[in-house]
């Protein structure tokens, strides 16, 4: 009795027993153990805590969130080299390398890490870096919630992936559509640890929409009206906006799917009155709109490529922030494609079928755009150039798999198939990750200091695009031919075996591509002294972070800008216009502060002790949460530092000395 009160449902074997598992966990406390031994023997604590794990440094969050984001896009790309592997071999009487379980919770920690933590992170990370300065803003609007966010998205990543130590991961697919979410059918804590790290990293997500929202809103340069405004801030600001709207939808589903799992009130249960189709409803009404989410800021990084590698302004800028517009308002409009076979009626169908297909004009826009963009530019084929075109042709092929899946009839015929993971990952992978790498190498010295290396940036490229085409290519045909989703086994007459080798070859080669792109970066520090960028302005670019040092100073601008048209960078670089000659002022920069790491590891603890049944321990952490925010209230954290005019001065006098010299 007083081990269940004090451990709730934790106990010996809560630990790994099967041999992958086991080498997961060892192998991630192992490297948890060496990187903290590490600091602690060169001594390297109060820097990171003084420097970084406190920071409200919007460029330094930037920085971290992209540490967390490319974990975990090792993370969840080891786990689709298990799953390939797994398809390769596990034919006839072969069953391949793991059990049905493990094979389960690779594929639903796959999306999951992914999804959520992946491609999130490396939006947020560029969003950080680079929008404040286009805007012309020393910070974003509100610095204290910016690293709260964080660390909360942090918190997330550490708890969902805790499972692979104490517990187990889910193994309902990475939405967890019930009945098979439900206690009956996954009884232990897997869909837990996936509630509860979602919707900590989930709220951080909000709270980072919400400061995107007003630091576009509030805090731009003066002059800049909406529509002076660079267009990666437009996809910003739409799709922080359907963050505002569809994350609180998750937030109350995934709360509803905890309370029938803990408190037994079965909203989703069929057998007890609740309906499973309402779940599916509402985290679809979340889930589509998750890929806009993630999309709309990589066409925004694609429009400043495009528009500086050409030489030339964006074409269509009018039309660009309508479709922006049109997305986010069909994005709310198109959930049930998800689920034509559910049996609604023919009307039901065919309204979001036609939803589904005109969500595809304002994309199409984009495309075009871009393209006339380029026509008759002076075209510079570099690395981000590279990212894009790949994206174009891919993009494009999988946005026609799209269509056509918005026809119910076709629907029907390759609905949970090969062919729909195939189509959704060609929107994903080449919209979304694609842009964020091609965004990375366009603006590394701004975040570096120094330019990332051209050639093996450019191998990388082709080894991601090369490898995406037979990772995915052969599920497309897998689909028609009658392969689902989720198959861990299948018969030897299918013939499906040579096809799942293409597909492993694929995810190999794009393994290389990662571990290309952690040498371009390992070359590129060893190599930083010659790569670095004295002008802040490499690419002679249009928008007013290449009007910035680089990296960047705290405080981004020295005197704030006044910005007369669209492209103002590339206006006063043609107009001729000197540097300001007003005195240098002192600047305010937000202080560092211990709390947002204190709210999240509260949060964290909250959430094991959530998952494990351990209520003291839940009561005690909100309790921590609660004093944790209202000593921030309190505290001088809540204010501000000055940096002196005579330092800033110092600074400002030192780059432009440097910039002359490299003009």
């Amino acid at each position: 009795m007083v081990a269940s009160w004090l451990l709730g449902r934790l106990s010996w074997h809560a630990f790994p027993t099967a041999l992958v598992t086991e080498g997961a966990a060892i192998s991630i406390v192992v490297g948890v153990l060496i990187v903290l031994g590490l600091i602690t023997y060169f001594k390297k604590w109060p820097y990171l805590w003084r420097e970084w794990l406190t920071t409200t440094n919007h460029k330094r969050i930037g920085i971290m969130y992209l540490i967390v984001a490319f974990l975990m896009l090792i993370r969840g790309g080891s786990d689709a080299l298990m799953m390939r592997a797994q398809q390769a071999t596990s034919v006839g009487a072969h069953n391949g390398l793991f059990s049905v379980s493990t094979f389960q919770q690779v594929f639903s920690a796959h999306g999951t890490i992914m999804i959520f933590f992946a491609a999130m992170g490396l939006m947020f990370a560029i969003i950080n870096l680079v929008m404040p300065q286009q805007l012309g803003s020393r910070d974003v609007a509100f610095p204290f919630l910016n690293a709260t966010s964080f660390w909360l998205f942090a918190a997330g990543a550490v708890l969902i992936n805790l499972s692979l130590v104490i517990g187990d991961f889910s193994a309902a697919g990475w939405l967890a559509y019930p009945p098979l979410s439900e206690l009956k059918f996954s009884p232990s804590v897997g869909v837990d640890y996936w509630i509860w790290s979602l919707e900590i990293a989930g709220i951080g997500s909000l709270f980072s929409g919400i400061n995107f929202m007003v630091t576009i809103l509030k805090c731009r340069a003066k002059g800049m009206t909406m529509m002076k405004m660079p267009m990666f801030p437009w996809s910003v600001f739409g799709s922080m906006t359907l963050v505002a709207f569809a994350f609180p939808i998750l937030t109350v589903t995934l709360t509803l799917l905890y309370l029938d799992r803990t408190l037994g009130m079965h909203f989703f249960t069929a057998g007890a009155g609740g309906n499973a189709m309402m779940y599916v409803n509402l985290i679809w009404a979340w889930g589509h709109p998750e890929v806009y989410i993630l999309v709309l800021p990589a066409f925004g990084i694609f429009s400043e490529i495009v528009s500086t590698y050409s030489k030339k302004r964006l074409f269509g800028y009018t039309s660009m922030v309508w479709a922006i517009w049109a997305i986010v308002f069909l994005s709310f409009t198109v959930w049930l494609h998800h689920f034509f076979t559910m049996g609604s009626s023919a009307d039901v169908n065919g309204f979001f079928g036609i939803m589904t297909m005109l969500i595809a004009i304002p994309t199409g826009v984009k495309i075009f755009n871009w393209l006339f963009t380029m026509y008759q530019g002076r075209i510079k084929f570099a690395n981000p150039m590279i990212w894009f075109m790949g994206f174009v042709f891919l993009f494009t092929l999988g946005g026609v798999t799209g269509v056509l899946m918005a026809v119910p009839p076709i629907d029907f015929q390759v609905h949970n198939s090969l062919f729909l993971v195939a189509h959704f990952h060609t929107m994903i992978v080449t919209g979304v990750v694609f842009g964020f790498f091609a965004g990375l190498n366009y603006w590394a010295p701004k975040i570096f200091g120094f330019k990332l290396n051209e050639k093996l940036g450019k191998i990388a490229a082709y080894l991601w695009i090369v490898g995406f085409v037979l990772a995915f290519g052969p599920l497309y045909i897998l689909g028609f031919m009658g392969a689902t989703r989720r198959l861990d086994h299948y018969a030897a007459s299918t013939g499906w075996q040579p096809l799942f080798i293409v597909a492993g070859i694929g995810v190999l080669i794009i393994a290389a591509g990662v571990a290309t792109q952690i040498l371009q970066f390992l070359v590129s520090v060893l190599s930083r002294h010659w790569q670095r960028d004295p002008s802040g302005d490499y690419l002679n670019g249009r928008t007013l972070e290449w009007a910035t040092a680089s990296p960047s100073q705290e405080y981004n601008f020295a005197h704030l800008p006044e910005v007369k048209e669209r492209d103002d960078w590339w206006r006063m670089k043609q107009d001729g216009e000197p540097p300001s000659k007003l005195p240098y002022r002192a600047i305010r920069v937000p202080v560092n502060s211990p709390h947002p790491i204190i709210i999240a590891a509260c949060a964290f603890v909250a959430g094991f002790g959530f998952i494990w049944h351990i209520w003291w321990l839940v009561g005690l952490a909100l309790v921590a949460l609660l004093v944790t925010i209202f000593t921030h209230t309190l505290s001088d954290a809540s204010g501000e530092r000055i940096i002196p005019a005579s330092e800033v001065k110092a600074i400002e006098e030192t780059w432009l000395k440097k910039r002359e010299l490299a003009k």
